[in-house]
């Protein structure tokens, strides 16, 4: 028998296609209320902030639009807490279910406990469903029952389960609404967007919501993914599919982009048979290696859940003693794209315009923060958690941690990137450099990656003076390697 009215609690799931939750409330009200809950310090200290925050401002004014064409609208409020604003919604409406989508961060779970008990007492039910991810980040383990801590045997695990991902469940053509919309908040009045207009790029860059996340899968399936595994390293070109923000924010479900890519590869005929192979290790078709990227999602969700101090401590415990140095300067150089390193600049200046930076370039300022400027990754998480749209606390500190040689199936430490090469490997003709260092723009290709090497005529007819209106490197290549391996070995406790 179904109840009369229910909640439906949008946290980050903003989406109506295969979302579980919604579903689920739908199979068991006659009336749905779906509301958001505005109270930040509840998430505190991986609250959305920056970037993050003007994208779901976006997100949320889409969903309420879909909402609409459905016949009901997003009911908005702003709290302390959420227990208090669910039962208060809940007693106002004799609502005795809370449906909702569960989010697997450590902050989350253990809420999601609590308020589950705290709310049952109210005789207020909260029913979670699983729609985030594509597998359970508790229920793949080791054969000794541990969590995994490396990716190729943790994800040959998935692909061996009984049952694939389910298909994606389709969008309701209606969503019933109370005859009388609650009392709420309008979006504006949670002021999540920046008074100081710093995020005019982002708005031209991104169409934030589920139209937005459907149009990014189908641009990247029609011209991306065929050349995926050459162009996706290449910052220059539209070679990735672009998705993180909107599966960070829920607007495409990664079954919804899984099933699309494999039908794609079934229609073409590039999926092979046996799924074991197909998206093992050995993955040579470009929809295969995108298919394992999805993988790398679910894995660092694993770890995550698993070890939910990797945010702010070293998963490898000797680096918990790493001799990081503390140097604002040159954090604020790293920061603003000063570093006198055009990849570095150019990805930093990527990410503050656009709130994106390509992967390969993440991997690169990444090193480059660690390993040439000895800072703290955490000192990198943060501002990456302030700036970017994707802002994903498990995709973050998984990247993180792997570029500073602590964390699960992490590169070495000693694996040190040459930004020169790294850009001369991966932007050759500098077209990535000079959209977003423009004042490098006349340099010619050989010495558009290390301005320093090149003549003063040459220089000069660049209008370029370093330490002027470019800065030459904050430390030597060589000088800053020679460091990093020496602040190893103190680690090992032996000398490099």
């Amino acid at each position: 028998m179904k109840n009369e009215t229910v909640i439906l609690w949008f946290r980050r799931d903003f989406r109506l296609e295969d979302n579980v939750a919604l579903e689920a409330a739908l199979e068991a009200g006659r009336v749905v209320i779906p509301v958001f809950i505005w109270c930040p310090d509840e998430e505190s200290p991986w609250q959305p902030i920056g970037a993050a925050r003007v994208w779901m401002h976006h997100s949320l004014d889409a969903l309420d639009a879909a909402l609409r064409k459905k016949g009901n609208r997003l009911l908005v409020l702003k709290a302390k807490n959420y227990f208090d604003a669910l039962v208060k919604l809940a007693a106002e409406h004799k609502v005795g279910q809370v449906f909702a989508n569960s989010i697997y961060e450590p902050i989350w779970l253990d809420k999601d406990k609590k308020l589950s008990q705290k709310l049952s007492k109210e005789g207020i039910e909260l029913k979670l469903s699983t729609g985030a991810l594509l597998y359970d980040p508790f229920g793949i383990k080791t054969a000794q029952g541990n969590p995994f801590q490396v990716f190729t045997p943790y994800w040959r695990a998935c692909l061996q389960r009984d049952s694939a991902p389910g298909s994606p469940i389709f969008e309701p053509e209606k969503i019933p609404a109370l005859s009388q919309h609650p009392a709420g908040v309008d979006l504006n009045d949670l002021n999540l967007l920046p008074k100081v207009k710093w995020d005019t790029g982002i708005v031209e860059t991104w169409t934030p919501g589920l139209d937005g996340a459907k149009t990014t899968l189908d641009a990247f399936i029609d011209k991306a993914l065929r050349n995926y595994a050459e162009t996706r390293n290449l910052p220059c070109e539209v070679g990735t599919s672009r998705l993180s923000p909107y599966l960070h924010f829920g607007e495409i479900s990664p079954r919804r982009v899984w099933h699309e890519v494999s039908e794609h590869l079934h229609s073409t005929h590039a999926l092979r048979q046996d799924s074991s192979k197909v998206h093992g290790m050995k993955a040579t078709n470009s929809g295969e290696v995108y298919l394992r990227e999805l993988g790398w999602r679910e894995f660092a969700h694993q770890v995550l859940c698993n070890f939910p101090n990797t945010p702010t401590k070293p998963l490898r415990e000797d680096f918990a003693h790493f001799p990081f140095r503390k140097d604002a300067e040159a954090l604020k150089a790293w920061h603003k794209g000063q570093t006198g390193y055009p990849i570095v600049d150019a990805g930093m200046r990527e990410l503050w315009h656009t709130g994106w930076m390509h992967n390969r370039v993440r991997m690169v300022v990444a090193s480059f923060l660690v390993k040439h400027l000895l800072l703290p990754w955490q000192d990198g998480a943060r501002w990456f958690w302030d700036t970017l749209v994707d802002a994903d606390l498990a995709n973050n500190t998984m990247g993180w941690q792997w570029s500073a040689g602590c964390g699960a199936d992490a590169a070495p430490y000693f694996r040190i990137f040459n930004p020169i090469l790294q850009g001369e490997k991966f932007d050759p003709q500098g077209t990535y450099v000079r959209k977003w260092v423009p004042e490098l723009a006349k340099l010619p290709d050989e010495f558009i990656h290390q301005p320093w090497e090149a003549p003063s005529l040459i220089l000069h007819a660049s209008k370029i003076t370093l330490d002027v209106n470019y800065p030459a490197p904050i430390i030597e290549h060589a000088k800053a390697r020679q460091r990093a391996l020496a602040a190893l070995s103190k680690v090992r406790g032996k000398e490099p």
